[in-house]
């Protein structure tokens, strides 16, 4: 079969089971498969494709319809203009997300300390040290096979072997190094590499030390809205990372709560946010004593980012 005509049959089976965006999953499949890219299709539609392309094409083109996400499939999602690997162990990192990271670059100063709280594939942590100079990260998650994710992408996109005396210093003394995931040690050239580490850890309780900047994408969602989320979502993306309590604000309420203890006098707090939760996020802080906060929007004029300032008493 040629290229063109397969990616005609692929996108098809996909609208037959009312995928949103066929024509571009089926056209990503396809380039997936082939090693091909986006002008190809136009430009080499008649191309042969070989029958163990062709059977591997269908194949994928099937799961699709069952709704396991494209991600899941790939292997990967782009996000602030970088590749990350994901797998069912972690949330797919999502575009509205980028306004989080892009918010904290805004406050982000050369040298500063991050820790980065549900962490799941280290798309915040490794995109906030990728394009910041000499900052320091942690990433913490209660899943260890999140964790297992974020390593792989932290290796990936900041190369970064560490030696165990950079671990020891991101660490801080309070650390129990069984709550730590071993990092791998330095390259052969014993050159040092950017400072990120992962702490499988309940929110705070593995946690030592302070930070200029403490970011997270909590679980937000209401219990009883799960139910009604995309298949996609709700059966093949982690319950935990989802699942944000009765009022979706259980997390926010424990995070908010415990951060100053982690957070320098000026230190600065952010979150994301679902659509309807900043005025409660926001009364949240303010009674815990955050200064100059602010709530952002999403491109579709959505509540998006939450954010606010540690008092210095």
């Amino acid at each position: 079969m040629v290229y063109s005509d397969l990616y005609h049959q692929g996108k098809e089976k996909l609208l037959s089971a009312g995928i949103d965006e066929a024509d571009l999953e089926a056209r990503l499949l396809l380039e997936y498969v082939c090693g091909t890219t986006r002008s190809d299709l136009l430009a080499h539609g008649d191309m042969a494709v070989s029958a163990a392309q062709e059977k591997r094409y269908e194949d994928l083109i099937g799961r699709r319809m069952t709704r396991i996400p494209l991600q899941h499939l790939t292997g990967v999602q782009e996000f602030m203009g970088l590749s990350f690997s994901v797998n069912a162990h972690v949330l797919i990192p999502r575009q509205d997300t980028e306004i989080l990271v892009e918010e904290v670059l805004r406050n982000l100063h050369d040298g500063m300390r991050i820790l980065d709280m549900c962490t799941g594939s280290g798309c915040i942590l490794i995109s906030l040290l990728h394009y910041s100079n000499d900052c320091e990260g942690v990433g913490a998650d209660i899943s260890e096979e999140a964790l297992a994710v974020a390593r792989e992408n932290a290796e990936k996109l900041l190369d970064a072997g560490h030696s165990r005396e950079d671990a020891e210093k991101l660490l801080d003394a309070g650390h129990s190094r069984e709550n730590a995931e071993k990092l791998p040690d330095a390259g052969e050239d014993g050159s040092e590499t950017g400072g990120i580490c992962f702490v499988c850890s309940d929110l705070f309780a593995g946690i030592s030390g302070k930070f200029d900047v403490i970011v997270s994408n909590p679980p937000y969602i209401r219990k009883d809205v799960i139910g009604t989320l995309m298949p996609e979502v709700r059966e093949y993306e982690p319950l935990q990372a989802l699942d944000g309590g009765e009022d979706g604000l259980v997390f926010y309420r424990k995070m908010i709560e415990e951060s100053r203890k982690y957070l320098y006098g000026g230190g600065m707090l952010f979150f994301e946010i679902g659509y309807d939760q900043g005025s409660e996020v926001s009364r949240l802080m303010e009674q815990a004593g955050f200064l100059e906060i602010q709530v952002v929007k999403d491109y579709a004029g959505l509540d998006r980012v939450v954010y606010g300032t540690r008092s210095f008493d």
